[in-house]
């Protein structure tokens, strides 16, 4: 039911340009320089088009699984660039009865991995519901009085970004409960490319839940209709799923993100970098927490300064209370300069193995590691010496059953 709602009622705010990238989904994919079209034509996400989903919320009890990024963007210059998704509806007289919370709660302002309590929202009064607490998934008791449930969230495009695991558990519990559950859909900042090893049967964890690569190129639409098609709720259920899509995207538009999607995610270059500097999180090396360039720089008191010239003290700050290797001086490289990815770097991870004089500790969080790489496998193939091509050579037979499934639940080219 995809309707083409008019810019000067439902654009993004003008600082979103459209872009055309000649991109291609590969393994390891090589991109050409983005190509800029002249004519400006924004992005209309789904939270926006109002008219799609609004009367399916009249007279009926929601709830809404949302953050900070979970806005309507607003057209014209001055003023408020947008409103929070909440406060529209609230506006618009449908009866907001419960906020759900994922990672980083509501607002968005906890630190990764803090759990997050359930609360009031200051400004609203509305119960909010952590889903990174005590549980995370909404129980039937916590659903009870719901009618349909609405999830709009900014995703990044990386398999253990923790939101995609929120979004399964709420469909499973509405599912399990005949609560209808609306997506409204969101662009993929990392959806040009494909790239990374798969989660391997009994590995699955909260950051890593679904039989997928780290980058896998879709939308958080599209993934959930992933979800519900190939069955990988508890028994196979299935929830009663509506994607509400987006506008003038495709999965080579590049897309600048307007609000910071969690705390250590400040900006595009640490939002392109991420996927490739994650797993730093299971070793002894910094990916930049403490620092004002969060997972745009790494470093570790054990890496050789003669071969990493950039040096960094974390310190406690936003979004990072207690960041690895506090206050000691860390040796690594700064990327915040470096070219756009069109695949995942693994480099930077396997020359910091190599050249670490604290091996043996290396992955002294292995098990996180593991949980991230999506098996025992990868942290097995570093510690035996292999080169990134051998390694990047076992990930070729998932990649291409992945697009197989993938290709079946994709809405926009």
């Amino acid at each position: 039911m995809k309707k083409t709602i008019k810019l000067t009622m439902f654009a993004a705010p003008c600082m979103l340009l459209l872009f055309v990238s000649i991109l291609s989904c590969g393994q390891g994919s090589k991109t050409s320089k983005k190509e800029t079209i002249v004519e400006e034509k924004g992005i209309v996400v789904g939270a926006n088009q109002t008219e799609e989903y609004l009367e399916l919320l009249r007279n009926k009890n929601v709830a809404v699984v949302g953050n900070n990024t979970s806005v309507i963007f607003k057209t014209g210059n001055g003023g408020e660039r947008y409103t929070h998704l909440v406060d529209s509806l609230m506006s618009s007289g449908i009866n907001i009865s419960k906020v759900f919370a994922p990672e980083h709660g509501f607002r968005g302002d906890a630190d990764a991995g803090e759990k997050i309590k359930d609360s009031k929202d200051s400004q609203t009064n509305i119960s909010v519901v952590s889903l990174y607490g005590s549980n995370y998934k909404p129980s039937a008791d916590q659903l009870d009085g719901i009618d349909i449930v609405v999830f709009d969230i900014q995703d990044v495009g990386a398999r253990f970004y923790t939101y995609l695991s929120t979004m399964h558990y709420v469909m499973e519990a509405c599912a399990e409960n005949d609560i209808p559950v609306i997506v409204l859909d969101r662009p993929n900042p990392n959806g040009h490319y494909i790239d990374g090893p798969m989660v391997e049967n009994g590995n699955e964890s909260f950051v890593s839940l679904h039989p997928v690569p780290i980058v896998y190129g879709m939308t958080i639409g599209e993934y959930a209709k992933m979800i519900n098609g190939e069955k990988w709720l508890k028994n196979g259920v299935q929830c009663d799923l509506t994607v509400v899509p987006l506008e003038n995207y495709t999965h080579n538009t590049a897309y600048s993100l307007p609000l910071r999607p969690s705390p250590n995610l400040p900006n595009d270059k640490s939002i392109n970098l991420y996927p490739s500097l994650c797993l730093f999180e299971g070793t002894d090396v910094n990916s930049g927490r403490g620092t004002e360039k969060q997972f745009q720089i790494f470093g570790s008191p054990f890496l050789p300064q003669a071969s990493y010239d950039h040096t960094f003290v974390p310190e406690p700050n936003f979004g990072a209370k207690t960041p690895k290797h506090l206050g000691e001086e860390c040796y690594g490289l700064d990327l915040s300069k470096t070219q756009d990815l069109d695949s995942l770097n693994f480099s930077w991870l396997l020359d910091a193995y190599n050249l670490t004089t604290n091996k043996e500790n290396f992955f002294k969080r292995y098990k996180h590691f593991d949980r991230l790489a999506g098996s025992e496998k990868l942290r097995e193939q570093i510690e035996q010496g292999k080169t990134l091509a051998e390694i990047k050579a076992t990930w070729k037979s998932g990649l291409d059953e992945f697009k197989n499934v993938r290709k079946k639940y994709l809405i926009y080219e």
